[in-house]
């Protein structure tokens, strides 16, 4: 029995460690890749040569093969693939190759999972057949539904960032066309300003600014990001634009009845919050805190009633 106890310690904190290891270690190429192609290109530039040293082949990442691997996976049903690109969209994932990476990510996690839940513990000894195919099919089951989870989860998170956001973003764009700036200058310098307090919709309104740039109007510009990041707040500012695009109304009025409403929406759901964590911290009282009161207080009448029976036999 305690040679099973040892082989199990033994056996989790190989686990552990391989996996903090690799997190290391991935994270430690990660951040000198970046540097390395920073460096390698001004050496490159530098060089007497002229360009010569930029076109020598990029080293290649570890991840490089995941799109090719993903390109075997894509399902042959288009609704089903469409579907998935918008969810990538809308969770702020832009490159062209994330659905063949999250494909292979699939993979890689069906596979990993059913070796670490399954064959690995039957290969050591310390599980039956059964109990490893069991396991084989919990591993598939964690590592198919796995990466969808969390890119709900970054959908959500991400819009949560965006709408919060949203109101300080508008302030700012009013209180610049009220200075007499044009609306371009005025997202140049609100997505400027955003880059600090709120990165994410920084980015987004970096976009929208390129587009204007490029002769798109800001209501449809406007209009393009509440669709690429399924956000009813920015649909709904882009109309009062296009609208007051349309008709000629004061569009600086129009965005401040939008900023006002779309801060006490804001407030809204802030309150709606602090109401639903007192029913939501219920739970983590009676499971964490109440045990340790009964201890405290039953614990003295336990002993005492124990030692009244002892004394009566």
């Amino acid at each position: 029995m305690f040679a099973n106890y040892d082989l199990i310690s033994m056996l989790v904190f190989l686990v552990v460690f391989l996996a903090t290891a690799g997190l290391g270690v991935a994270a430690f190429i990660w951040w000198y890749h970046d540097n390395h192609r920073a460096i390698q290109r001004l050496r490159g530039l530098a060089e007497s040569t002229g360009g010569a040293a930029l076109d020598k082949p990029k080293p290649r990442s570890a991840l490089a093969g995941l799109p090719k691997m993903g390109q075997l996976l894509i399902p042959k049903a288009q609704d089903r693939v469409t579907e998935l690109r918008t969810q990538l969209l809308y969770a702020g994932f832009y490159n062209p190759h994330a659905l063949n990476i999250l494909l292979a990510v699939k993979l890689l996690a069906v596979i990993g999972m059913a070796l670490l839940l399954g064959l690995v513990p039957y290969l050591v000894g310390l599980v039956h057949w059964e109990r490893a195919l069991a396991g084989c099919l919990l591993g598939v089951a964690l590592g198919m539904f796995g990466p969808s989870y969390y890119l709900r989860a970054q959908m959500v998170k991400r819009q949560n960032h965006l709408r919060r956001g949203m109101p300080d973003m508008l302030d700012m764009l009013v209180l610049c066309l009220e200075g007499g700036v044009s609306m371009t200058a005025a997202m140049q310098r609100v997505t400027g300003e955003l880059h600090w307090a709120h990165p994410k919709l920084a980015e987004e309104m970096n976009i929208v600014q390129r587009e204007i740039t490029l002769g798109m109007s800001a209501g449809e510009a406007l209009k393009k990001f509440g669709d690429r990041c399924d956000l009813e707040e920015v649909r709904d500012l882009a109309a009062v634009l296009l609208q007051s695009e349309r008709f000629g109304a004061s569009v600086v009025k129009a965005l401040r009845i939008h900023a006002d409403t779309s801060r006490q929406e804001r407030q809204q759901r802030a309150e709606e919050k602090a109401q639903k964590a007192a029913v939501k911290i219920l739970f983590p009282t009676l499971l964490c805190i109440f045990p340790a009161i009964f201890v405290v207080l039953m614990g003295p009448a336990a002993f005492q009633i124990a030692a009244m029976f002892s004394k009566m036999k």
